[in-house]
């Protein structure tokens, strides 16, 4: 009943509650991080999906500016991160513009984190599964390691709470996140600013 009904009726609340709440703060952070990211804009609007594999635009706090080489090519992602941005992130407050996709329906509070379009085909049958279940601002894998912990871990954890998806998770995931985030806990990965990109085999 709760992964089915309840689940929704709370994130509706508390997204409705939160927003709110901290609007203010995040029309502070959006022009904060205007000038620092030199006119590159506040927002990353970028499509994911979500249960059942739906695209929708996942809202999130723009980190990076948009530096290029003499190519034309982007930078390395901690070239472009900026100061800003990587307090942004590492408070994760980056991720707080989700609350509108949780309001919205996209995503809920506690859930397999969005990922990428492009991933869907590389899935096992098994890591599917981590869309049966509307994605969310944080997570079972998200507690567990982060982006210090390497995809086929990651995918496990998200599969496990798919099967496990009860009130006293999602809380027990929300005092984890909370801890994680004071402590600035696995914020990247071991070896760059953000998650290696999948291949389907790491």
């Amino acid at each position: 009943m709760y992964k089915h009904f309840f689940k929704r009726v709370f994130d509706l609340i508390i997204s409705f509650i939160a927003l709110l709440l901290i609007g203010w703060f995040l029309i502070i952070i959006a022009i904060w991080l205007y000038f620092a990211n030199k006119g590159a804009g506040s927002f990353f609007l970028q499509e994911r999906p979500g249960k059942n594999a739906k695209i929708f635009k996942v809202i999130k706090f723009k980190t990076m500016t948009d530096e290029r080489d003499a190519e034309g090519k982007l930078l390395p992602d901690g070239k472009r991160l900026t100061k800003v941005g990587k307090f942004v992130r590492s408070t994760s407050i980056d991720e707080l513009p989700q609350l509108i996709n949780v309001f919205k329906g996209d995503m809920a509070l506690i859930g397999p984190r969005p990922l990428l379009p492009q991933y869907l085909s590389l899935y096992s049958p098994e890591q599917a599964r981590r869309h049966e279940v509307r994605p969310g601002i944080s997570g079972w894998a998200q507690c567990h390691g982060r982006n210090a912990i390497s995809w086929t871990e990651k995918f496990k954890l998200d599969v496990w709470y798919v099967d496990h998806c009860t009130l006293w998770t999602d809380i027990r995931v929300i005092f984890i996140t909370i801890k994680n985030v004071l402590m600035r806990k696995d914020i990247n990965s071991a070896t760059a600013a953000t998650m290696e990109a999948f291949n389907g085999h790491n």
